[in-house]
């Protein structure tokens, strides 16, 4: 089993930043991948950024490109995604999942992830 402890969620400004954390735990093997994906209301779960935790590789979907960064600390089982220049656009909740293969052809796809965080919400007003 894998667990994921998300946190780091909040209110802010446009233009600002927050950086959210994922606590992992677990089998290693199942948690190669690791990303974050976002819904807001009413719409669709997609994938924001991920990582290949072996190989360092970063997958990031075109609207968050210059703006986010996704990033692990091996020894604390970590992984962050550092959000900058904030939009209104940003606002949803934040989902920690891991999956034991990536690839930059599945990262974005929800069912490519057997293990999910609870969320963490953020909120970027104009």
């Amino acid at each position: 089993q894998v667990q994921l402890v998300e946190s780091g969620g909040g209110s802010v400004e446009a233009g600002g930043s927050l950086r959210l954390s994922c606590a992992a735990s677990g089998y290693t093997s199942r948690r190669r991948c690791m990303a974050w994906f976002r819904q807001a209301p009413g719409k669709e779960r997609e994938g924001v950024a991920g990582i290949d935790t072996i190989i360092g590789s970063t997958y990031y979907t075109d609207s968050v490109k210059g703006r986010f960064t996704i990033s692990q600390d091996n020894a604390k089982n970590t992984v962050y995604l550092q959000m900058n220049s904030l939009l209104p656009d940003d606002t949803a909740m934040y989902y920690c999942a891991a999956s034991g293969s990536c690839s930059d052809y599945d990262w974005m796809k929800t069912v490519s992830y057997n293990y999910w965080g609870q969320g963490t919400q953020v909120t970027v007003s104009s």
